[in-house]
């Protein structure tokens, strides 16, 4: 339970305390590294200056996936681990994790011929174990056309059938956030590490924390800190240490969105685009995204910028693979950017950069690790805490034990069966047959389901009273869902709600601005705002809703 209503509170309970592990970062890396450190019984604290994955957490293409681009530079590594992750992220949080299947069309004159890819994925099924079912299919032209005509084109040669899993990444970091929790993790959004502390032979030993919301600074003490700031993993080891060495190579993806009316993608399609990229389309509910670019980036961090020739490239790279698409820039309803990490390696472009992970060492004892994949994020975590375990081992005597989070369902995510589609439709089904009578409608009460998995009890639950209240079944909905997610979740604000623990603002745009007034009158209900400062927020939001949908 992260609740937003007691979390000033709960904040200044633990000024002053020690803890076993400080965490700083709270997007998908610092959740499973706090998990990890918490399921083997130690005492942790998390702090992310922000809201949980509002970083590139939230930004990233939502796919749990291998890596199979990875092959072309031989990190074979890379995706025997990161492949063989994915089937156990799915099976932890099979809601929100789920398998896709993904076309690969094969073009004249592309990167990508029959013999290679064929091989290709012939080894990436090895390296990863893809069970049988899920195994790569190659397609002739016709086939590929049967399956996807919209990829129709005279350059089509044939294609590729395989599997990937897609996600909601800022609901996998949630969801991880939560179960961390059940464990006695204290996380904290919105609470800055301003600055650390020491002990008198310069070992580091704490953190100041301020929190951005009330503005009180606190200070925690922790035997061990860990600096999982992704995209500010140089910067928080700067502030450790002046003579840092920068490490990081920062890169920006954007992706677009359109509506399916717009382009009526029956499957998800991974192409070539020519210029030693490959891209995502990805179907998800009634709109397709396409992403990602890569290109370098060294402006503001927090607000990563949205070009028109970034968008314009990805609608030329979607319409050169499929004409029959004939996407224009109007076309685009809602677009996200997001920063990677990766780990500098002089004399190569972006898309040249290996997405391995990297841990560097402070002379203080401060941890840092950056770089790496969505997918990747566990056996990251299990690193990290295996250093820690060492360490324990050795100057205390004692062993935390062995990873445990391979078997640990997340939150929303403990179903009493194994993964089975059909089981997982029918368990939805059912909870929709207990709630049909509210008003909603199946397409709308499985949005719901495949946000929150089995926590959609509270959320029907609340909305029975909700509407026993305000006899509207629109507003007990939403009601029940802000209840849920600031009780549940850390959602402070509007943004935090409608960005990162909905999606809304990419995938149901046009849904936002009918629930904004009634959302806002709640949140002022439940956290006593004043009437200025739910004004400020609804402007945040409105703000925030332009970005997304106007570029420079």
């Amino acid at each position: 339970m992260i609740s937003a209503i007691q979390r000033s509170e709960d904040l200044q309970a633990i000024n002053g305390k020690t803890f076993d592990l400080i965490v700083v970062g709270g997007g998908i890396t610092g959740a499973g590294i706090a998990l990890d450190a918490a399921s083997r019984g130690l005492k942790v604290a998390l702090f992310e200056k922000q809201d949980f994955a509002q970083g590139t957490s939230s930004r990233s293409t939502k796919l749990v996936h291998g890596g199979l681009r990875y092959l072309e530079h031989m990190e074979f590594g890379i995706v025997r681990a990161v492949g063989r992750e994915r089937k156990i992220v799915h099976e932890n949080a099979m809601h929100i994790v789920l398998p896709e299947k993904m076309i690969l069309p094969i073009i004249e004159d592309g990167s990508l011929g029959e013999f290679t890819t064929n091989i290709a994925l012939k080894l990436y099924d090895f390296l990863a174990d893809v069970k049988k079912s899920e195994q790569r299919k190659m397609l002739t032209r016709e086939e590929v056309i049967n399956a996807e005509p919209l990829l129709e084109s005279e350059a089509l040669k044939g294609g590729a059938m395989y599997y990937e899993y897609k996600t909601d990444d800022a609901r996998l970091t949630v969801e991880t956030m939560k179960k961390a929790v059940e464990y006695g993790v204290k996380p904290f959004n919105y609470a800055q590490v301003t600055d650390f502390l020491y002990e008198q032979d310069f070992k580091i030993n704490g953190v100041i924390v301020n929190d951005t919301i009330s503005n009180q600074t606190i200070e925690v003490y922790g035997k061990y800190v860990v600096n999982a700031t992704g995209i500010w993993v140089d910067r928080m080891r700067k502030k450790d240490d002046e003579k840092a060495e920068q490490r990081l190579h920062i890169t920006k993806g954007i992706h677009i969105v359109v509506p399916k009316t717009k382009l009526p993608l029956q499957h998800s399609v991974y192409f070539d685009v020519g210029d030693n990229r490959m891209v995502f389309a990805v179907p998800r509910f009634d709109v397709v995204y396409i992403g990602t670019t890569d290109t370098n980036y060294t402006d503001n961090y927090e607000h990563p910028t949205i070009k028109t020739e970034d968008v314009q490239y990805l609608i030329n790279a979607f319409n050169n693979i499929s004409p029959k698409a004939n996407l224009k820039f109007e076309d685009v309803i809602s677009a996200w950017s997001g920063l990677r990490p990766l780990i500098h390696e002089e004399g190569k472009n972006p898309s040249e950069l290996s997405r391995k992970d990297e841990i560097f060492y402070s002379n203080t004892g401060l941890i840092s690790i950056a770089g790496g994949k969505l997918t990747g994020y566990r056996l990251m975590a299990n690193k990290i805490i295996e250093i820690l375990r060492k360490e324990i081992k050795k100057t205390e005597g004692y062993d935390i034990g062995e990873c445990r989070t391979k078997n640990i369902k997340l939150a929303g995510g403990e179903f009493d069966f194994d993964y089975s589609l059909i089981k997982l439709i029918e368990y939805a089904d059912n909870k929709f047959d207990e709630v049909k009578q509210l008003g909603i409608s199946i397409a709308d009460f499985k949005k719901l389901f495949y946000r929150y998995g089995k926590n959609i009890d509270y959320i029907s639950n609340k909305a029975f009273d909700f509407y026993n209240q305000e006899k509207n079944f629109r507003l007990a909905w939403l009601k029940a869902e802000l209840s849920y997610t600031v009780n549940y979740e850390g959602v402070t604000c509007l943004t935090d709600f409608f960005i990162r623990r909905t999606g809304m603002i990419h995938f149901f745009v046009k849904e936002i601005m009918p629930l904004l007034d009634d959302a806002a009158n709640y949140l002022q209900e439940l956290f006593g705002w004043t009437e200025e400062f739910k004004q400020k927020s609804i402007e945040k939001l409105k703000e925030e809703y332009k970005k997304a949908r106007e570029f420079e």
